[in-house]
């Protein structure tokens, strides 16, 4: 038995620094309490663009432009040590971290940001790092298309984990890719809530008869800073809820065992047990035996993509 936390709190938005501080303060209060495995939303670091969804590209160019520079310059770049912060507060309290990232690569030149995931074992060091495939309507303004290079499981103290970003768990392959590699604790950070995405974790969890961890955003227009470009125009009620959060934990049989934490800034704890993993896999295990593989196959090419390959003399 495990106990697992989903940080259901804020970022301070398009501030990388303030938000990594946040991250590790909520680290350390969720090891406290006995995590073992913590787990933070979608695009946490430095927050998820929510003005994507206000804004028409056409029209609020310069808006846009404002707001997409300072998230570029915000973005984490793991090369140049972006995640040290948050990966010494995993080795300092022995627990592995799982978190969402706006990515860059500097190195590369920096202009194309990833919708990401890291997983940041108790070691302190960064054991995969998953970019989202398929950036979802408007968030194809801001993020490039990831490749597969880390739809992977990775082996933790917890369990084997993986993890696809919001949208990515309606894609059924990519669910499978996952099975397929025996994913025992299934976490799904997002920037969706409500109804359907709860019952599309208890269809992932039935399904996969795995644990599934749905890590949900709680904004609220108070918890935009006051410097953000257009706040006025984009969150000018500090009362409004725009996003509802509705972190929940499922087991293998689909049955809610924490949460919806729903309007909410908190921690959602659960104790999970990976051990209901393998029975609950005798009677459907749809990536073995009542997967047909004498039917049925999968290719997933996780190649990293390159645009240039420099040959040196």
């Amino acid at each position: 038995m495990s106990k697992i936390a989903i940080i259901q709190r804020p970022p301070v938005l398009l501030d990388r620094s303030a938000t990594i501080a946040r991250a590790v303060q909520s680290v350390a209060e969720a090891a406290a309490a006995g995590a073992s495995l913590i787990v933070l939303p979608e695009s946490y670091i430095p927050g998820y663009p929510a003005w994507i969804w206000r804004l028409a590209a056409g029209r609020n160019g310069a808006v846009m432009g404002q707001l997409h520079a300072q998230l570029q310059a915000n973005a984490v770049d793991i090369a140049s040590g972006d995640l040290r912060d948050l990966c010494e507060a995993a080795s300092v309290h022995a627990v592995t971290i799982v978190c969402g990232i706006n990515e860059c690569e500097r190195g590369n030149g920096g202009g194309t940001l990833f919708n990401s995931v890291v997983v940041i074992g108790a070691n302190g060091e960064v054991i995969n790092r998953h970019r989202k495939l398929m950036p979802t309507n408007p968030e194809r303004m801001v993020h490039g298309f990831g490749d597969a290079a880390g739809l992977r499981t990775v082996e933790t103290p917890v369990g084997r984990v993986g993890t696809l970003i919001c949208w990515e768990n309606y894609m059924p392959l990519a669910r499978y890719a996952l099975y397929a590699q025996g994913v025992e604790i299934y976490v799904a950070p997002t920037y969706d809530c409500g109804e359907g995405w709860i019952s599309t974790m208890r269809h992932i969890a039935l399904e996969g008869r795995c644990w599934v961890l749905g890590s949900g955003t709680s904004l609220r227009g108070s918890d935009i800073p006051q410097d953000v470009p257009a706040l006025a125009q984009l969150f000018p009620d500090p009362d409004e809820w725009i996003n509802d959060g509705d972190s929940v934990v499922v087991d293998p049989q689909g049955r809610i065992v924490a949460g919806p934490l729903h309007r909410e800034a908190a921690i959602l704890y659960a104790d999970i047990d990976v051990a209901l993993v393998a029975p609950a896999r005798r009677t459907l295990d749809v990536a073995g035996h009542y997967g047909r593989p004498d039917i049925f196959e999968l290719q997933v090419r996780r190649t990293p993509t390159t645009a240039v390959h420099y040959v040196d003399a």
